[in-house]
Order: structure tokens, then sequence, then C-alpha cells
């Protein structure tokens, strides 16, 4: 997976990149590092509290660059722990999360400003408007430019 985010033409999704690379550094301790015993997959999602300070910095924050463990610190959680904790609470990993949050942001600059699509990708958190445009696309469906001409 982290071969296929790193080669595609499109730019890096740099969140998922970092939940990758969290992820395999914790499969190469947990089967390589000689470990006798495996620390347990948490059973439970985020709490009420954890939950509602990661969505609202989120929902502050999701046009910055944000790293995992910049939001599993707010949690005070490891990295991988946070990434299963935060799917088990949200329904999906963290990055799709805030992919869907700076595409539901696009979409609604798109419809209801005069903005230029390269503006809208830059506020949006997208690193340009190419970016923006496959990512709509592999996502909605649909182009910024589709977006724009529906109003």
């Amino acid at each position: 997976m982290l071969k296929a985010e790193l080669t595609d033409r499109e730019t890096p999704n740099e969140f998922y990149v970092d939940s990758l690379v969290t992820m395999f550094g914790v499969h190469l301790l947990r089967n390589y590092a000689g470990a006798r015993k495996l620390p347990q997959a948490p059973k439970g999602g985020l709490s009420n509290r954890s939950a509602r300070r990661v969505r609202e910095f989120l929902e502050v924050n999701f046009s910055s660059k944000i790293a995992v463990a910049e939001l599993a610190a707010l949690c005070g959680l490891s990295p991988s722990h946070f990434i299963l904790a935060f799917t088990k609470t949200f329904g999906e990993p963290p990055h799709k999360y805030l992919l869907r949050l700076r595409l539901d942001f696009a979409e609604k600059l798109l419809i209801e400003s005069d903005l230029s699509i390269a503006e809208v990708a830059h506020l949006s958190g997208f690193s340009d408007q190419s970016h923006l445009t496959v990512t709509m696309s592999r996502y909605r469906n649909r182009t910024p430019r589709q977006v724009k001409l529906q109003r």
C-alpha cells in the first residue's frame, strides 16, 4: 500500500503515508523485535472526551498538515493504538476522515464562492489544483469543475 501511494502519479497523501509508516513500524516491532508477549489490541474506541477533542481539532485544523502522532498525543495514546481506536469510533481511518472533511469544505467553497479551483484547493488543504481534482474524482466521482458548474 505504501509503495502504491508513493508511486501513483498524484501527490501522495502525507497523512495516509504517515499512517502506513506507523503501522509498518508496529508490524516490524511486533514480529521481529523478539518480544514474547504482544500487547493486547484495544477493546474499544476512543473515549467520548478524546473523540470530541480529536473531532474539534480536525474540524479547526483540517486544512493544515497533521501527523498521526499529533492526534494520538491529544488522546494520550500511541499512534498505532490511536489509529485502531479512531477507526473503531468513527468508522473510518483518520486519513479518510480528514479527506472527507477537506472534500466537503472544497465542495462548499466551489458551490458558494467565486474562488478559483486553485484557491479552493489551497484553502481546503490540498497541495494544488490537480491534487484536489484527482482526489475529488477518486472519492466523489466528479471533478471540481463539475461541482462549480452545478451551482
